[in-house]
């Protein structure tokens, strides 16, 4: 039976990830769960499946939650902050890591779950869009397991060939295909984007997904940074990566070949599929998903992305190709932007507009250390927060 540590249960792939796992209760073993502020949802998961360990991000949340689950007399032991993550992603106990954290906040506790060699489901791709050379040497280091969790990461893993990692181009490949819905703005007019609310770019098309996630589909700056991951992952640079444009959400992605064959892996938009075939890997198991009916499907879209509707796109393409702290820096920005539009402070096109300018402001450096990536993060975010402020004052 495998242990299962979860870094972000109470968010949408945490809680997909517990319904794949509550499916096999023979095969999986929740060993620990954290969770940002939900204390009350991550209560109902202890009360649930009876964790050894539980974490909150801050103190004052833990003992929260420590008191709830003593009046409920579950024996789960409670811990807080980074210590506290990075401690349950590293216990002897845990086989598997479900790192699920949103943001820069999931980098440490991923990085210790690398360090001590464990099956690393990824789903927290600002690990690898902050550090990957440093992440790709831990993982290596350390004989973890590296798999990734975002439905187009996962499909381009299902279609390459085993020995992938010796080089693309080695195993007959010529590109990979990295597509996404184009969010619900793909087709409005440009002249409309000002006006957008919260709740209307939340409003994804085809997935059920939390806000800032959701809010990056819309931007399309989500599936910048899941170029700058699959750089990382497969071991490629963005000339080998082509972004689709395929609304239907039905193929996933796919791997074109030398001798003309293109693979690809279809299937609901459904999160338990990735999460059901990287916690078998290299088996197969049952995740719940329903059936793929290519018949009530009818036909699939294709199109090219459109930089000027996704600025977003073009600056991450622009980043990794400067490469060092780079990607680091955009990531920063993007999410100090991304939170003040959801708190209703920026319109959405200023997300863009923010992340440019921080570009711009910041000096980017090569990635030597964690401390140095960590350094131009925290300069960012500043940077992005001052940007924030004009902004709203002009406004």
């Amino acid at each position: 039976m495998k242990g299962i540590c979860i870094l972000g249960a109470t968010g949408s792939i945490g809680v997909n990830t517990l319904d794949v796992v509550a499916r096999h209760p023979e095969k999986y073993k929740i060993v620990a769960l954290s969770a940002n502020g939900q204390v009350d949802r991550l209560l109902e998961q202890c009360e649930k499946y009876q964790p050894e360990y539980a974490v909150m991000a801050n103190k004052k949340a833990a003992e929260e939650l420590e008191s709830k689950l003593k009046n409920k007399n579950i024996s789960t032991q409670v811990l807080s902050g980074i210590d506290g993550l990075e401690t349950i992603a590293s216990l002897p106990q845990v086989d598997i890591v479900m790192a699920a954290i949103v943001g820069a906040a999931g980098l440490k506790p991923t990085l210790a779950a690398a360090r001590s060699g464990k099956r690393i489901l990824l789903a927290n791709k600002e690990a690898l869009v902050m550090s990957g050379q440093i992440f790709m040497d831990e993982v290596k280091k350390n004989n973890a397991v590296l798999l990734p969790i975002d439905s187009e990461h996962n499909a381009i893993f299902q279609c390459l060939p085993e020995n992938y990692e010796k080089g693309l181009a080695e195993s007959g490949i010529t590109k990979i295909l990295l597509t996404g819905s184009g969010g619900p703005f793909r087709t409005k007019a440009l002249s409309e984007l000002t006006n957008i609310t919260p709740d209307e770019a939340c409003a994804h098309p085809n997935w059920s997904m939390g806000r800032k996630i959701s809010v990056d589909s819309a931007t399309m700056m989500n599936k910048g940074l899941e170029i700058i991951e699959a750089c990382w992952l497969f071991n490629t640079n963005p000339d080998n990566i082509q972004v689709v444009v395929h609304p239907q959400s039905v193929i996933h992605s796919m791997v074109q070949y030398s001798d003309g064959s293109v693979l690809a892996q279809l299937g609901q938009p459904d999160m338990r599929t990735p999460i059901a075939h990287a916690l078998a890997w290299p088996d197969r198991i049952e995740s719940g998903v329903e059936k793929l009916d290519l018949f009530s499907i009818a036909k699939l879209e294709f199109e090219q992305p459109d930089y000027e509707r996704f600025p977003c796109l073009r600056l991450a393409e622009e980043s990794i190709r400067k490469g060092g702290t780079a990607p680091a820096i955009l990531n920063a920005a993007n999410e100090v932007a991304v939170a003040s539009f959801l708190n209703n402070e920026l319109s959405f096109i200023d997300i863009p507009y923010i992340v440019e300018q921080t570009l711009k402001n910041i000096n980017s450096r090569p990635a030597n250390s964690l401390t140095e990536i960590l350094e131009d993060d925290l300069a960012a975010r500043k940077e992005a927060e001052q940007l924030t402020h004009l902004r709203v004052k002009q406004a």
